[in-house]
């Protein structure tokens, strides 16, 4: 695909000028894209126009790495490395870190930021994601599922602590991997719970989907699929993750 056709595409599905957008991307998702993650970039900002704004992640987080023995001896499920400040490539996908490193692009400060173009690109150094799900932004996932929407993690303040205890890692395993430097989880849910909440956001049609060329695409109001979440956080937290009530 070329620029042209993935601006058409964009506005097909509903991009429109003055747009908040949450973009989380796969670049080989699409095949060949002549130009490559700049050419979806630069089509993406066509559609929104410097009178609206593109958020992507810019988490300071290598893919996951390889589980040792002695790793899995300690219960360890998810072993991730921080990064530096200027790495040039991360865990966020080359569409999310090339992005990132325009010029015209501001990101925020710390190992979870978000990066900004467009009228409120300063939001994205103030509250990260927070201006876009509250001010009638959109999420748009290419080639990706719910699992990459940061948002979705916006709304667990109110995550009981014995959830969060699932997921914590033990003191023998942040000696060994402290946690400055690392982000490691030491236990999982018997079930995927942001599953269940992309399920009842297509069931009632909140989730628009199809494809851009070979990639399939997710697209919707940001705040009505995390409301979602949220609202499941407060009547079931338990039963969305699978796990007895204390």
């Amino acid at each position: 695909m070329n620029k042209a056709q993935l601006a058409e595409e964009f506005k097909r599905i509903g991009i429109t000028q003055g747009m908040e957008l949450e973009v989380h991307s796969s670049l080989s998702s699409f095949g060949h894209v002549e130009g490559g993650a700049e050419t979806v970039i630069e089509a993406l900002m066509e559609c929104v126009g410097t009178n609206g704004s593109i958020f992507m992640p810019a988490l300071r987080l290598s893919p996951p790495l390889e589980i040792t023995e002695q790793d899995r001896q300690m219960g360890i499920t998810v072993k991730i490395k921080v990064l530096g400040e200027d790495a040039p490539r991360t865990d966020m996908g080359i569409i999310a870190d090339t992005f990132r490193q325009r010029s015209d692009v501001i990101t925020g400060k710390g190992v979870i930021r978000t990066s900004g173009w467009g009228r409120n690109a300063k939001e994205a150094a103030k509250g990260g994601l927070d201006y876009v799900i509250h001010n009638g932004g959109m999420g748009l996932l290419l080639g990706v599922d719910i699992y990459k929407l940061t948002a979705m993690h916006y709304m667990e303040d109110i995550l009981p602590a014995e959830i969060s205890r699932v997921f914590a890692p033990t003191e023998q395993v942040s000696k060994l991997y402290p946690p400055d430097e690392w982000f490691m989880e030491a236990g999982e849910p018997p079930v995927k719970p942001w599953y269940k909440v992309q399920d009842i956001a297509l069931q009632k049609g909140i989730i628009k989907t199809g494809h851009i060329g070979k990639c399939r695409y997710m697209f919707f109001n940001i705040f009505d699929v995390v409301s979602i979440y949220r609202e499941l956080l407060k009547t079931d937290p338990f039963g969305l993750y699978g796990l007895e009530k204390p």
